[in-house]
């Protein structure tokens, strides 16, 4: 069984991990959208419109997830100690 401390340690660092995940993952889609965009045309058969849209749904949905179960159970936990 946990420790309140370890935890919020563990919590920590997948914040960090889930954070640095999210940034690189914008990053890439902003940097090389064109190239990947057309890997993933090629590679699923799905038009260029629609797969912007689904690199924002994931984005967004990854943002989310994130922040419910890892983020803020990590700041309530050191709010409480």
């Amino acid at each position: 069984m946990f420790t309140i401390e370890q935890l919020t340690e563990f919590l920590g660092w997948t914040s960090v991990l889930v954070i640095g995940y999210l940034l690189i993952a914008a990053v890439l889609v902003v940097v090389f959208k064109d190239m990947i965009i057309s890997i993933h045309s090629k590679l699923f058969g799905i038009e260029k419109s629609v797969i912007e849209l689904k690199y924002f749904e994931f984005l967004s949905n990854f943002k989310v997830v994130a922040t419910i179960f890892v983020i803020l159970p990590y700041l309530a936990l050191k709010i409480m100690a």
